[in-house]
């Protein structure tokens, strides 16, 4: 999914997971290995920027974690479509006793329909939970907004007629007392889409004039045009791209409904993609939207953009005044995706709200463990993730029936003992921290700033 031709940007350094071999990988990594090499273009002459050995580091783990990912996808999509259809299959029979109770009284058994408002993904059956905390009042409007919008992100997951079912059925009466509030969900990465996992673990990049250098894949993502990159309206689509066709959407909502406001939220690749969204209409001076936006909230999200990019989301959010949150609980790996190091320079903005393993926040400038393959924080995410395991079992005795985890989510919790910050990664850790977290906001977390430029914690 490389493009040759990068007509829009002069600056780039795209990897090719495709063309790279095993030993090239490793030759790479050697002191004095090779420098210019089929898996990464960029323009001439940038190949002397990456000798430092944290940065060839970065780009070995990337490029060998995409063709990981790519051999696997088939086995793991063959997987998704398994695991999907043998729990809704459960499911649609009233689960395994009922299941067992139509087999053993010889009844029909019933077939899942995809079109149906009941058929669940993998993920929704890692976290049953549709409904909002009706404890949270609404006039805690952090804690309710938070609340409200990573519900909104886990079910982006989920179809159409199952997001129509929530939205309409469970959530009519709860979700706000403001009727002109409208939330828009970015869908994230789901568990076994190895696409998905590709453009997280690809550290590609494109230099925008005037914004700063920022992931390939989530542009993509949005509908990056090859030839043009980012024009402020399509001549003529030959497609529907995301970008283009939710911008007109508000557009035409924000000019229907003169008291209209935005919430944008995502999980994982959706955060990302909730935050490039804003970065865009900002850079399309979309003045009409942006005024209308009242915040943005994403969970696990992965990092964007280098320090430009940074510094230019951190002046379009002071300009329009709208709220920028950006949760991560605990080992959560994906937030400390791409690295910030020399060569890419990956960095967030924005005061981190971070929440620990026992659901405790705190305003932080960054999350502990900036990049996640660190190899100080290996033992601290290991006993992170046992904890969690031990954990899963204690919450719902203290906590009541919804805060069970279900079979599924153990088994990611057995998986993260492997991958420590795997597990950490799902919604339902997320859910959890907006509803049993412990945060008092102090009035510093409206500011936003560059994960770097202070310190200690708020």
């Amino acid at each position: 999914m490389v493009w040759k031709e990068c007509e829009f940007s002069k600056n780039y350094m795209i990897l090719k997971p495709d063309n790279a071999k095993l030993l090239d990988l490793f030759l790479f990594l050697l002191p004095f290995g090779l420098r210019k090499t089929k898996f990464i273009d960029c323009p001439e002459g940038y190949e002397d920027s990456y000798n430092n050995f944290t940065d060839r580091w970065s780009i070995f783990i990337s490029v060998l974690l995409q063709i990981i990912l790519a051999a696997a996808a088939t086995p793991l999509a063959k997987l998704d479509s398994f695991l999907v259809n043998l729990f809704n299959f459960i499911s649609f029979n009233g689960g395994i006793l009922g299941l067992l109770a139509k087999i053993l009284k010889g009844k029909g058994l019933v077939k899942p329909n995809e079109d149906s408002s009941d058929y669940t993904s993998v993920l929704g059956f890692a976290d049953w939970r549709t409904d909002l905390d009706s404890s949270i009042p609404l006039h805690d409007t952090f804690r309710y907004y938070g609340g409200l919008t990573i519900m909104a992100a886990k079910i982006a997951y989920e179809s159409k007629p199952f997001v129509q079912s929530v939205v309409n059925d469970r959530w009519k009466n709860t979700a706000t007392d403001d009727p002109n509030i409208i939330v828009i969900a970015f869908r994230g990465t789901s568990p076994l889409d190895t696409y998905d996992w590709q453009v997280d673990a690809d550290f590609s990049w494109y230099d925008i004039e005037g914004v700063g250098r920022i992931h390939s894949g989530f542009m993509k993502a949005l509908g990056l045009q090859k030839a043009t990159g980012w024009p402020k309206e399509l001549t003529k689509p030959q497609h529907d791209f995301a970008y283009y066709t939710l911008r007109q959407k508000l557009r035409d909502i924000a000019k229907a409904n003169a008291k209209a406001r935005f919430i944008i939220t995502g999980h994982s690749l959706g955060g990302a993609l909730a935050t490039l969204f804003v970065t865009l209409l900002s850079l399309h001076d979309e003045t009409t939207i942006l005024e209308k936006l009242q915040g943005v909230y994403t969970y696990g999200q992965p990092r964007v953009g280098d320090r430009r990019f940074a510094e230019f989301m951190v002046n379009t959010v002071q300009q329009y005044g709208f709220k920028y949150y950006r949760y991560v609980y605990s080992s959560d790996l994906v937030p400390r995706i791409p690295s910030d190091g020399v060569i890419f320079k990956y960095k967030h903005f924005g005061r981190s709200i971070y929440f620990n393993t026992l659901y405790k926040g705190r305003i932080v400038k960054g999350q502990p463990n900036k990049n996640y393959f660190s190899l100080l924080w290996v033992i601290p995410k290991y006993l992170s993730a046992w904890w969690e395991l031990v954990r899963s079992f204690i919450t719902p005795l203290v906590w009541g029936f919804d805060y069970y985890e279900s079979l599924l989510m153990s088994a990611a919790r057995i998986i993260g003992l492997i991958i420590p910050g795997l597990a950490a990664h799902f919604p339902l850790n997320y859910v959890n921290s907006t509803r049993l977290g412990k945060l008092k906001v102090p009035d510093e977390v409206e500011d936003p700033i560059l994960e770097d430029d202070i310190e200690g914690d708020y």
